[in-house]
């Protein structure tokens, strides 16, 4: 086992859904070696978590303190925490031009579709939510899952690459 916790930054362009998700998740799961985060590269003014997504975080038994949209300028600044792994889980983001991060970690996408996207009920939304909450937990699982010799530095972008055709 890795003797730190590897840290893992989830970016979207509105930190309000996917990526906040993601993190949520991954701290759920991560058993200690693993410690999300998330941001985004738009952050509106006042921009909260998407309450759908929360809800459903919530009746997966998975915590939601302390969830909230930020700017991805956070994790540049000198006391950010080391990011290991960045990936990007909408495509807009994606095509953005992300900023330096310090140590230069691995990165990979994994594109989902925005589950706040789009008119509906909202039990068809909540569903969007729900599905998307299942693809990333199915994901994120196959993620703390590795092998030590997976998660190495060298190893550890390819790995999450890999892990976006799963």
């Amino acid at each position: 086992m890795p003797e730190a916790t590897l840290n893992v930054l989830f970016l979207c362009t509105h930190n309000s859904a996917r990526s906040i998700l993601t993190e949520a998740i991954l701290n759920h799961i991560g058993k200690g070696r693993f410690k999300g985060f998330s941001a985004c590269s738009s952050p509106r003014d006042n921009q909260q978590p998407n309450p759908l997504g929360l809800q459903m975080l919530q009746s997966a038994g998975i915590s939601i303190d302390g969830l909230h949209s930020k700017s991805w300028d956070e994790f540049g600044l000198p006391d950010a925490p080391h990011m290991d792994l960045v990936i990007t889980v909408c495509d807009n983001a994606a095509g953005e031009v992300c900023p330096y991060w310090p140590g230069q970690p691995a990165t990979a996408h994994w594109g989902y579709a925005d589950p706040s996207a789009g008119d509906g009920t909202d039990a068809q939304k909540l569903e969007a939510f729900r599905q998307t909450l299942l693809a990333l937990m199915r994901r994120l699982q196959l993620l703390v899952s590795l092998p030590v010799e997976k998660l190495q530095k060298t190893m550890l972008q390819n790995t999450a690459r890999d892990l976006a055709k799963a």
